[in-house]
């Protein structure tokens, strides 16, 4: 217990304060951000890449909220005041570690200054770990903390999602991107967000046609996880695929899946996950009511619910940066 308090005392004077911290470059903040990780790993026994699950979650909710303070840390990971400091404490910002025990909140003091504060790094996250740890230290256990806190089985999957990728690509700089269809093929699109859609009733339509012909690869465009794969009357065989910054990536009327691939498997971009086809609008097998193309959608979750935005704007950026890379390859 003691080394434990004196490797975060150490760790508290290394660490960069908020202003500094936002300072650095990415790769320098991932580096931090593991650091914190491991530390608070080591005095409560949550691993690590829970904790960046968590912590990657909360900095992409963060980001797609206007309710909600801007990061100023290493971490995203916001804790409320009423949940900090207890919902019946007077003080709304309450940093005493004794009164926010008597008043059932859950900050904590983890850097040992005897301050529980709710806008320091080590803090939060020892805080989010400590009420995690309350339930066990089992995964099960821990992933019971994760509902009750979150109170929401999707977002409870998203950081098991998380978790996954950091646990096997041991990574936070997860943002690279492809194009859905290889460039080399014989493709077609424009912005068709928002168009009316008849059938199955009066909608809109929430994503890209990317046309061309019956065959042609599918690739994922980020790393992901393959939340759903199987067959729906309006897509069709589709697939869909959350990515490291809470996007779901929906892919639909495939003529068929890559072999192999499977719910809850890690992709990665570029990787082939099926093929263009024209299913849907149907019972299961149904084809052919329309051209082969690919339906492409892009879907934000915020920690509360989610919503479709136009994929087209981010469809030309890839490519186009594809595009570029693969001249640089060949010059």
């Amino acid at each position: 217990m003691r080394n434990a308090f004196i490797l975060i005392a150490l760790f508290t004077l290394l660490l960069p304060c908020s202003v500094s911290a936002l300072s650095l470059d990415d790769g320098q903040m991932n580096i931090e951000r593991k650091k914190l990780y491991k530390l608070v790993e080591t005095k409560t026994k949550v691993p690590w890449y829970l904790l960046g699950a968590v912590d990657q979650f909360e900095k992409n909710v963060r980001r797609s909220r206007k309710d909600l303070p801007k990061q100023t840390g290493l971490t995203g990971l916001y804790i409320p005041s009423d949940l900090w400091s207890g919902p019946l404490n007077p003080k709304e910002f309450d940093d005493n570690p004794a009164t926010i025990r008597m008043f059932g909140g859950i900050g904590q003091d983890g850097n040992g200054d005897g301050i529980a504060d709710q806008k320091n790094d080590l803090d939060s996250l020892y805080t989010f770990a400590k009420f995690l740890s309350s339930y066990g230290h089992g995964m099960d256990n821990l992933k019971i903390g994760l509902w009750d806190y979150y109170q929401r089985d999707k977002s409870e999957g998203i950081i098991m999602g998380h978790m996954k990728l950091i646990k096997k690509l041991k990574r936070f700089d997860l943002n690279e991107r492809a194009f859905p269809v290889a460039l080399g093929s014989d493709y077609s699109y424009r912005s068709t967000w928002g168009d009316a859609r008849g059938w199955g009733g009066r909608r809109i339509h929430e994503g890209t046609d990317i046309f061309a012909h019956y065959g042609v690869s599918v690739r994922s465009t980020c790393y992901g996880i393959i939340e759903m794969k199987g067959w729906n009357r309006f897509g069709g065989w589709r697939v869909g695929i959350r990515d490291f910054n809470n996007t779901y990536h929906y892919y639909a009327h495939l003529n068929g899946f890559a072999k192999g691939l499977e719910e809850g498997q890690i992709v990665k971009p570029g990787q082939v996950i099926g093929s263009v086809g024209s299913s849907g609008y149907g019972p299961p097998g149904t084809a052919g009511k329309f051209p082969p193309h690919l339906h492409y959608g892009m879907y934000k979750d915020n920690g509360k619910t989610e919503w479709s935005f136009d994929p087209y704007p981010h469809l030309r950026m890839w490519e186009g940066t594809e595009r570029k890379a693969l001249k640089k390859r060949k010059s």
